[in-house]
């Protein structure tokens, strides 16, 4: 990096910034920093639900793949989850909005409380905000991986960074800012991408062109879209994984379908994210594909191929603006989680707890949002500098081992808890399933990984949780079933089609939910 670099670099920072204190004015209660009132546009949201699927994990884990097996990093990663979110324009983002412009919640965790019970409520929010500390910090890990490889700072130094100025703009202007940021991210990275595209692609001619590049030795398999370790059950348990991440299992994309007007524009917002991680990344992916021709990666699991490449290919100037894709991606992601899981915190947990909390005025309700927001990217920056420790191993274990291995557990009750059809399933088959979900992936991963000769597959390791947290929430619902008629009324306000109301005030949370039936 020379001058130029770092002013594009810190150019963006400052952008950032700005945006989170243009967006502090739009902020007046909890409602506004968590759900942006309602009041976002179906494009916003849907690009915004795009961008926060993103992070640096793409440019070091998945570029490792990339350049290890080729196409089979699009096929099982960004396929599947734009299948699984159209799906879910249909199946959740309808429901999900409801729960906001209806029940009048804040966060995705908060109706859990009357489908199920309060333990239940509590269960899923604590082992969420658990998870989202690890995940968020395998992507400060990921960014600060990069920003070593371009400017030389230390992994530390380079969470500090990022952290803080992801603190700002976050803190200060709730999912208005992430939202902004996420757009102007999109455009930043547009450019960034189509540039290493253009750059890449300006060098296959000796390697026979656009077309004839597959057939070089050092590509060889790297046409294939299943291969490796990364088969047709590694697909197939990672879409339906996908599916429930996607449409809000991991909470922050659940925000985006709650911050429109309505269901419609929910549903709306869901397909135009599909359709971008349909298209999008296959501009991403085709210079990572094409990167064991023009870099020998440094990393054995070749984590820092697209870095290099990137030095290779790009003059200063664009160069710089990679890089800021880089950052954007991560900020957007780690920006959007911290907002999620500060309205789990202040709207679930919190109330729960401390009389106080549910005493809170608008005023000191969105005081404790910002503080939590604050603190849960302090702790996920502290558990970045131990993503290669052998607790967590390297980064992308972290993102598809641990976030996928035990997001299926908390996403099935919450997810599935919006259908009519699981009505039946009440709070023994939510944390039946929970806890043995999460004993799964202990299993799988620990004792019976260690007993078998080689280890347990990685589709296995993902999927088998989810499976088990599946089956026995479906199964006790029928044998032990627990609908009452106010959680049917409840479901029932989730899934009727009049969306004639729009945006909806969120109460503090010392007033409870109206659970009646509107007439």
């Amino acid at each position: 990096m020379n001058s130029l670099d770092w002013a594009v670099l810190i150019g963006y920072f400052g952008v950032m910034v700005a945006i989170g204190v243009w967006s502090h004015k739009r902020v007046d209660n909890v409602s506004d920093f968590f759900t942006a009132g309602g009041k976002m546009p179906w494009w916003l949201s849907g690009i915004s639900h795009h961008m926060s699927g993103y992070s640096a994990v793409m440019f070091t884990g998945y570029a490792g793949i990339a350049y290890t097996y080729g196409v089979t990093s699009f096929v099982t990663w960004s396929f599947p989850i734009a299948l699984g979110i159209a799906i879910g324009a249909r199946l959740f983002a309808p429901r999900i909005n409801r729960l906001r412009s209806r029940l009048h919640v804040a966060s995705p965790l908060e109706y859990l409380k009357n489908r199920y019970n309060l333990g239940t409520q509590q269960a899923l929010a604590w082992s969420g905000m658990l998870l989202k500390i690890v995940d968020v910090g395998a992507k400060w890990a990921a960014i600060a991986t990069l920003l070593s490889v371009f400017t030389g700072v230390s992994l530390n130094q380079g969470i500090l960074i990022t952290g803080v100025i992801t603190a700002i703009y976050c803190t200060i202007g709730g999912l208005w800012a992430d939202a902004l940021t996420e757009l102007g991210q999109f455009i930043i990275q547009l450019l960034a991408g189509v540039a290493m595209f253009v750059a890449v692609v300006s060098k296959l001619g000796p390697h026979g062109g656009f077309f004839g590049v597959w057939d070089e030795p050092e590509l060889a398999g790297h046409g294939k879209p299943l291969v490796g370790p990364y088969g047709t059950v590694f697909l197939l348990a990672f879409l339906f994984i996908k599916l429930f991440e996607y449409n809000g299992g991991m909470l922050n994309q659940a925000q985006r379908y709650m911050a429109t007007a309505n269901a419609k524009e929910a549903a709306r917002s869901a397909k135009l994210s599909a359709i971008l991680w349909l298209v999008w990344p296959v501009v991403l992916f085709f210079p990572m594909w094409m990167s064991p021709l023009l870099v020998d990666a440094k990393k054995p699991d070749g984590s820092d191929a697209y870095a290099l490449m990137t030095e290779q290919l790009l003059p200063h100037g664009l160069l710089g603006l990679v890089i800021v894709g880089f950052f954007s991606h991560t900020m957007a992601m780690c920006s959007s989680d911290a907002n999620a899981i500060a309205a789990v915190f202040t709207r679930d947990v919190a109330p729960a707890f401390s009389a106080k909390a549910r005493a809170w005025t608008e005023q000191k309700g969105l005081i404790a949002a910002r503080l939590t927001t604050v603190v849960f990217l302090g702790l996920s920056m502290a558990v970045a500098t131990q993503v290669n420790s052998p607790t967590f191993k390297d980064i992308i274990t972290v993102v598809i081992k641990w976030v996928a291995g035990l997001m299926g557990p908390i996403a099935i009750p919450m997810m599935l808890g919006l259908l009519r059809t699981f009505r039946k399933s009440g709070p023994t088959a939510a944390l039946t399933s929970w806890a043995a979900g999460l004993f799964a992936f202990y299993l799988v991963n620990y004792p019976i990984d260690e007993a078998i000769d080689g280890g347990v597959a990685l589709q296995y390791q993902v999927s088998i949780p989810l499976a088990v947290s599946l089956v026995l929430y479906i199964v006790i619902g029928y044998v032990k079933p627990e609908d009452t008629p106010e959680r049917d009324a409840l479901i029932e306000r989730i899934n009727t089609d009049d969306d004639s109301s729009g945006a909806a005030v969120v109460p503090s949370p010392s007033r409870p939910q109206d659970d009646t039936v509107a007439p």
